[in-house]
């Protein structure tokens, strides 16, 4: 099994040794779990750094515009200065991981921040059309169709809150709210979930069969602390225990809602969009260990997860709701 992993700790991680010394951290955790690490696209980033990376089998650079998110005070607030870099990357091979919205401000809300950065995606894409680039936690049906539009070599994540959630929920609920300040946010994601054509968007490119479409949890498990009180509440939907039963429940309601046929979702597209396509443009080698088996309303999603000792507690995405049971048949890695 692999696992992508973030680079937007405190403090970020903008050194080869940083990213490595986290590997093992989370290797010491999880042996048998091959985790995928990047850095963090920061101002001590220079191609020198790019090929010190590849030679120590980081796979890429994760871009964040500045103070679009949890941890991205460090980001981005000048592309072209990272054009050097961005071009070692093509040439090394890595991936480019894009949280893609511009900062509000102006003309530009939480709604429109994800389409008003496309045009700089394009731009990269065009200037350096062999670098992979992944645009992740797609949220806009603009979106959707700028990956579309680019050659092979970009590709788009999609999120199981994305494919769920619409504009009203986060607005009139506080456990799906994708704001930052408000009393209590426990499903607070960054970027927003959009409009109702926006979702039906996502589900059709995740059941496309479009290998430019693949699923990326961006699960962020963040303590209930972080998400209540303050002007600066934690972004991030924590998913991961439920990942995959979450999106079939999104993609049972895409159906009720006459957006997908039934014959829309099939054994083959679902293994391709949760796992088949991505291992593909990650160059990931597939090593099956066994099959899931899952059954519809068989489980419900806990309302709290903590640590033994109860000192950490976790929240997650559609709490106390019914959703399917899963289990592994034959050997798990």
């Amino acid at each position: 099994m692999a696992q992508c992993v973030m680079p937007n700790l405190n403090p970020p991680l903008t050194t080869v040794k940083q990213c490595l010394d986290y590997k093992s951290r989370l290797q010491a955790l999880e042996p048998n779990v091959t985790f995928l690490m990047s850095l963090y696209l920061h101002s001590s980033i220079t191609p020198e750094t790019i090929r010190e990376a590849k030679n120590a089998g980081i796979t890429g650079v994760k871009m964040y515009p500045a103070n679009v998110t949890t941890g991205s005070s460090q980001g981005v607030t000048d592309y072209a200065a990272f054009y050097p870099v961005m071009a070692e990357m093509e040439k090394q091979d890595m991936i480019f991981n894009i949280h893609g919205e511009c900062p509000s401000g102006g003309d530009i809300t939480v709604m429109s921040a994800e389409s008003a950065f496309l045009p700089a995606l394009l731009y990269i894409h065009q200037r350096y059309p062999r670098l992979r680039i992944i645009l992740e936690h797609l949220s806009t049906a603009a979106g959707v169709s700028a990956v579309e539009a680019c050659g092979e070599t970009v590709a788009a994540t999609i999120t199981a809150h994305h494919l769920s959630l619409i504009v009203d929920d986060w607005q009139n609920d506080v456990h799906c709210n994708c704001k930052k300040k408000l009393t209590e946010t426990i499903a607070n994601a960054k970027p927003v979930a959009k409009l109702p054509e926006d979702r039906a968007a996502l589900l059709k490119a995740a059941m496309s069969g479009n290998p430019k479409f693949f699923f990326g949890s961006d699960s962020a498990p963040h303590p209930i602390a972080a998400k209540k009180g303050g002007d600066r509440i934690a972004a991030g939907v924590f998913t991961q225990p439920y990942a995959t039963q979450l999106v079939l429940n999104a993609l049972e309601q895409g159906i009720q809602r006459g957006i997908l046929k039934d014959e829309d979702v099939t054994v083959e597209k679902l293994k391709g969009f949760l796992g088949d396509l991505g291992r593909r443009f990650y160059k990931v080698e597939n090593t099956p260990r066994g099959e899931i088996e899952l059954r519809r309303g068989g489980d419900r999603i806990v309302h709290v997860l903590q640590t033994d000792e109860g000192t950490l507690q976790v929240v997650p995405f559609r709490r106390g709701e019914r959703t399917w049971s899963m289990s592994w048949v034959g050997e798990e890695d």
